[in-house]
């Protein structure tokens, strides 16, 4: 097998092996200049026949790895190497994935144990999923943390259906993106939630209509749209900022998902919520596994294969090397709406 940068060996025991450059973290910073991002040489050793190594060609820079270097993650382990989505080629593992492009994302991976900001990376062969054709590797790396937020969200809270009404606050994020072409693939009726004037940024397979927040109240536009029914699903990307346009929201029967929160107390008028027999979903991917991780992405391939489903756009100015990832998590906390990728390769 070839490598581009490091020589993968067959060692004398009979496990693969390799010597990878990895981005470490030693401990938590108090604020993002603070981050102190070293690269080390560190050799990784598939020590389990179902284990796989993996070169990696990209990996996606999520702010939840910003965030667990700031130690705000009370789970996340020093030292260790963040990052969990990425992309690349088997170069060890079961013999059927030799040489099989593949990616994948992750709950653990960069949080609990060292993670995909390296040039390879030691995971479950389970974990991996083969990339679709249409796909390149670039942007099958940035496909990770914001589909599986979105797709486990709906499947928590069940899956969009043809003609249900979804609402989805902050539809410009990545996960507000990524849960607008879920829902429009499932062939839902999509209405977006921005902050000022401003179309949809992403790609989807239907129409998405947006509503303008600052143009007046979210909930009373939005039952103009619908006649007065309101959403069956609405999806809240940003949590208590929009927590009561998300509740006066919903119609009979509805269902809200909350993947984040600004503050962590909100006023509930519970009356409305037992009366609207509404359901509300929490929803955290850190608790995912790996392998559970790849098995929420194997239901998007057939989307992205043919073409329903698209990846994030990967513009030059947002792919980064490692020796560059303070860069990449500066510019992720500063809100660039770039899908922000490291490149191990560079």
């Amino acid at each position: 097998m070839t490598l581009t940068k490091d020589k993968a060996r067959l060692a004398p025991n009979g496990i693969d092996a390799v010597e990878a450059t990895s981005l470490r973290l030693a401990a938590k910073a108090s604020d993002v200049a603070g981050i102190v991002t070293q690269l080390e040489r560190r050799r990784l050793e598939r020590e389990c026949p179902t284990d796989a190594l993996v070169e990696i060609a990209a990996a996606g820079v999520n702010p939840s790895d910003v965030k667990a270097a700031l130690g705000m993650m009370p789970y996340a382990v020093f030292p260790r190497t963040p990052g969990r989505d990425f992309a690349g080629t088997v170069i060890a593992g079961p013999e059927e994935l030799l040489g099989v492009e593949v990616f994948g994302s992750s709950g653990d991976l960069g949080i609990r144990r060292d993670g995909t900001h390296a040039t390879h990376l030691l995971v479950e062969a389970q974990a991996l999923v083969r990339k679709p054709a249409s796909l390149s590797l670039v942007e099958a790396a940035g496909i990770g943390v914001p589909f599986v937020t979105a797709l486990e969200g709906y499947r928590r809270a069940g899956l969009p259906r043809p003609g249900e009404i979804v609402l989805i606050m902050g539809l410009n994020g990545k996960v507000g993106q990524a849960a607008a072409q879920i829902a429009a693939w499932r062939g839902a009726t999509v209405i977006g939630v921005v902050r000022k004037a401003e179309p949809y940024a992403g790609h989807a397979s239907a129409p998405v209509a947006v509503i303008d927040a600052s143009s007046g109240d979210v909930a009373e536009q939005l039952r103009r749209i619908t006649g007065g029914k309101g959403a069956e699903i609405v999806f809240n990307t940003v949590g208590d900022p929009y927590f009561q346009d998300a509740h006066r929201s919903l119609a009979v029967l509805g269902r809200q998902i909350l993947i984040a929160a600004v503050h962590k107390l909100v006023e509930f008028n519970i009356f409305e919520f037992y009366r609207g027999r509404h359901t509300y979903v929490g929803v955290d991917t850190l608790a995912l596994s790996s392998i559970e991780t790849a098995d929420i992405l194997r239901e998007l391939v057939p989307g992205f294969a043919n073409g329903a489903l698209k990846p994030f756009p990967i513009e030059a100015k947002a792919v980064f090397a490692l020796s560059e990832a303070k860069k990449a998590y500066e510019a992720v906390m500063t809100s660039s709406r770039d899908r922000i990728i490291l490149d191990p390769r560079r």
